[in-house]
């Protein structure tokens, strides 16, 4: 009160005008290192558990002005990328990672960088390595997401299924081997190894037992538009693809696009795919006008020619796969025989012949609901 009362005061002239505007500014200033701080300590004292770790969980990728990607170091077990968005006054961030633990480290750690609040959290779709920290966040801040991803997380598709098996499911079996690994050695190299290993997968299944799936608050069918100070955010459902709900979010201004896992540096995942709608999702992809790809994994693209690519592979596992199918051959034999090598310069993951049973047993689904 005394040091508004002094601005009052010294307002009547033009050398107190300045003084006023400084004072004012350093009350802003002040206000703003409280707020940064009274966030912290909520943020320290809110850490959930499986949020124990060693140095830091996440690099952050400055791709343009006040637009990261959030990349996990290792050190706690995220699995996929984050992106960010500082805008003017606040924060956008795609995907909640797979456990409360990984959002809260992600909010942590986000503090080098800016003090803004976060308001803004996208879904790209329902698996559960891009949703499961939704609920670190407080029911002011908007979750976005797909209808469909909606659906499917208040429905408890996000905690069962395929996807959920190969990220979660398979936690303890390898906590078990590391074990007996970690027994076997007397290599003390390879014991500080095992340890470290073997405490982060640890923390990431008590960071799963804590996860309570929570649904976003505000979806979309078509598209939407954020406009947050001078940044405009589009967020755009091109079509079925990795998922039937995948979001991607667009800068048209900065030309960045963020993608989830409907385009990835590898082979994505396609347990829940639709790869005929996926080829035509990816060929309106196109046509936005981008030069920077920050994915759901991996380090940021820079290549447009990805699309065709993926295009490319998907084409070829739907014709062979549904040729096969079409033969009568069983989905075991058809990932033994199906023959993907010459999409090996791009894909250096494909060693020989045979493809993961996953997608072939996807196709066969889709080709037997057909008839």
């Amino acid at each position: 009160m005394r040091v508004l009362r002094l601005a009052r005061f010294l307002s009547g002239s033009r050398l107190g005008r300045a003084a006023t505007l400084g004072i004012l500014a350093a009350l802003t200033v002040s206000a703003a290192v409280a707020a940064a701080s009274l966030h912290a300590t909520a943020l320290q004292e809110a850490r959930p558990p499986g949020a124990d770790y060693d140095g830091d969980a996440f690099t952050f990728h400055k791709v343009r002005e006040g637009v990261y990607l959030a990349v996990p170091t290792g050190n706690l077990t995220a699995v996929g990328n984050a992106s960010v968005v500082i805008n003017d006054d606040d924060v956008l961030i795609v995907d909640s990672h797979t456990s409360p633990a990984g959002a809260w480290a992600l909010l942590h750690e986000l503090q080098r960088i800016t003090a803004k609040p976060v308001r803004y959290v996208v879904n790209t779709h329902f698996h559960v390595d891009h949703v499961h920290g939704n609920q670190v966040y407080p029911k002011d801040v908007q979750i976005i997401s797909h209808e469909f991803t909606r659906e499917m997380i208040a429905t408890g598709r996000s905690w069962s299924g395929h996807a959920y098996d190969q990220v979660v499911g398979s936690v303890p079996s390898q906590i078990s081997k590391l074990e007996r690994q970690l027994e076997a050695t007397t290599d003390p190299g390879d014991r500080t190894d095992l340890l470290r290993q073997l405490r982060i997968r640890k923390n990431f299944l008590a960071a799963t037992k804590a996860v309570v799936p929570t649904p976003p608050n505000v979806t979309l069918r078509d598209r939407m538009t954020l406009y947050r100070g001078r940044r405009e955010i589009q967020l755009l459902f091109l079509g079925r693809g990795h998922t039937a709900g995948d979001v991607v979010v667009y800068l048209p201004k900065e030309r960045v696009l963020m993608t989830g896992d409907l385009l990835l540096k590898t082979v994505p995942y396609m347990h829940d795919c639709y790869p005929l709608d996926w080829i035509a999702t990816l060929e309106r992809l196109k046509q936005l006008d981008f030069d920077v790809i920050l994915g759901g994994h991996w380090e940021p693209l820079l290549e447009r020619e990805r699309i065709d690519h993926l295009q490319a592979y998907l084409r070829d596992l739907w014709s062979q796969a549904s040729q096969m199918h079409n033969e009568g051959v069983a989905a075991e034999e058809a990932a033994r025989r199906i023959d993907l090598r010459s999409h090996a310069a791009h894909y250096p993951n494909i060693k020989g012949l045979g493809v993961g049973l996953v997608p072939v047993q996807r196709i066969y689904e889709l080709l037997d609901q057909q008839k």
